[in-house]
């Protein structure tokens, strides 16, 4: 790992109009490490003052700058904060296990090198996007022929609200297509991971041409301030991840001033081992992915529904493979379970695995926090049987390393506990019949399926869901269009 040292020293600034700045009044907040409980630093602890000077620097920038009118020169600081990021990839990718508590081996994918990459995607729709002008053709209404064009235009400022789980795969997710639409952005990032948004805000005002006020950085203990930037008349398009809860508050908000919003919200996806499946090598990989990092994704699959008749073979693959996963050091490269981001996560998944035992469930494996450490915010990898699909813990989203197996009989009954649920984000189907598997695939009301192992993470995959999950889409083309606005032109001949 990088000595962390030299890199982490002035990360306690906020990027405002193009200068890294200390909070108003100088306050800071601290940011710790969920493996060691050690105190990592500071962060600057932004405020309502801040945060409206951000607002502010964003909307100048793009009103009085070239940025929305630019692609070309867009394109080429997109690709400068790529590089510039590559560049600091062993710093970066070593204060995201130190502050995030993630697993090393996923930094080297989603969690540092996978978003990094995807910024030359982002660039690239900068400068092709096809979709600008459209040529509708002629036509005759009131004995006037006009000739009528559809334009794309940059939507105008962007209030990102990001979390901590997937912190740079999630902020580039929006910046990557924002800035590349023409947009500009004030991004407020979780206060439980502020120094990975601080070092991308420092990347940007020393390392890229990107002008003053189209990015702007606030860091802030405050969650107040989410509310203050959703709620803004100035903000254009409030693009929002975390939890479903608190995405129904910043609807609210944005709703003043009916703020166009995209909501990427929470998830209780199904894994589906049908009748014809490799019950063994299924049950290991729904094990396998609800254990990663330690269960803090939307999209991992945390239902595994198995037919009845195998239900006891499911369950021991299962338990097998998440006992093999305890939690471990996430600076080790073999660490799978890290630990949770905080104490107070932590004790979240602990009330669900004590009411999983209330609701008449029990554990085949795990069960409670590791044993193994002393200190830090583990909790081992748990496998909950005995409930079925109307239970709390298998119907709300836990976010930790907790998987529940629920027995079904017949297809037509795992499709209908697949879709009962108030979400619609992901889902898993495994069958030694592909056609089959897809067939089943067609049923699933969910923004994002995985069918025998699949991966469907990839910048040029809109990300969304169904329902409780969220409204709109993030990454590809779709992506890049929700920072766009659409505007009909004619002109008589």
């Amino acid at each position: 790992m990088a000595d962390l040292g030299a890199f982490t020293q002035g990360l306690d600034v906020l990027l405002v109009d193009g200068k890294l700045v200390p909070a108003s009044g100088g306050a800071t907040f601290a940011t710790a490490n969920p493996a060691t409980e050690e105190v990592l630093g500071v962060a600057a602890d932004g405020t309502a003052a801040d945060m409206d000077a951000a607002i502010a620097a964003a909307r100048a920038a793009f009103d009085d700058g070239a940025w929305a009118s630019d692609p070309a020169f867009r394109a080429r600081c997109i690709r400068q904060l790529r590089d510039a990021l590559q560049a600091h990839g062993d710093e970066m990718r070593a204060l995201t296990t130190a502050e995030v508590g993630a697993p090393a081996f996923l930094t080297n994918g989603p969690q540092y090198d996978f978003p990094v990459e995807d910024l030359g995607y982002y660039a690239d729709l900068a400068e092709g996007y096809d979709g600008w002008v459209q040529d509708l053709g002629e036509k005759e209404s009131f004995g006037i022929v006009s000739r009528r064009s559809l334009h794309k235009e940059p939507a105008g400022v962007v209030g990102a609200i990001t979390p901590w789980n997937f912190p740079h795969q999630i902020n580039v997710a929006k910046l990557g297509p924002a800035l590349a639409a023409g947009c500009t952005v004030v991004l407020k990032p979780a206060p439980d991971t502020p120094w990975c948004a601080s070092a991308v805000a420092r990347i940007v005002a020393e390392e890229t041409d990107i002008p003053a006020g189209v990015l702007n950085v606030v860091t802030s203990s405050d969650h107040l301030l989410g509310s203050q930037l959703a709620g803004d008349p100035r903000v254009d398009v409030v693009s929002f991840t975390g939890s479903t809860n608190t995405g129904r508050s910043v609807m609210r908000d944005a709703a003043e001033h009916l703020t166009k919003v995209f909501l990427e919200l929470g998830g209780k996806s199904a894994f589906i081992l049908l009748e014809d499946a490799d019950v063994g090598a299924a049950a290991s990989l729904a094990a396998f992915t609800a254990s990663t990092h330690a269960g803090q994704g939307c999209a991992i699959t945390t239902r595994l529904l198995v037919p009845a008749a195998v239900h006891d073979q499911a369950v021991e693959a299962a338990a097998a493979t998440m006992g093999a996963l305890a939690a471990g050091d996430p600076t080790d490269p073999g660490t799978i379970c890290g630990p949770l981001i905080s104490e107070r996560q932590r004790d979240r998944v602990q009330g669900y695995l004590d009411l999983a035992v209330e609701e008449g469930g029990s554990f085949a494996v795990g069960g409670g926090r590791s044993e193994r450490f002393d200190k830090g915010w583990f909790i081992d990898p748990t496998l909950v049987v005995g409930l079925d699909n109307s239970a709390r813990v298998a119907r709300e989203e836990i976010f930790g390393p907790v998987l529940t197996v629920i027995p079904y009989e017949g297809e037509d009954q795992a499709v209908a506990i697949a879709n009962d649920s108030p979400f619609g984000l992901s889902g898993a189907i495994h069958s030694t019949d592909p056609e089959h598997a897809m067939a089943v695939a067609a049923r699933i009301r969910t923004g994002t399926l995985g069918v025998n192992g699949g991966i469907w993470y990839a910048a040029d995959v809109p990300f969304g869901g169904y329902k409780e999950s969220g409204i709109g889409r993030e990454m590809g083309v779709a992506g890049f269009e929700e920072y766009l606005e659409t505007k009909a032109i004619a002109i008589a001949d």
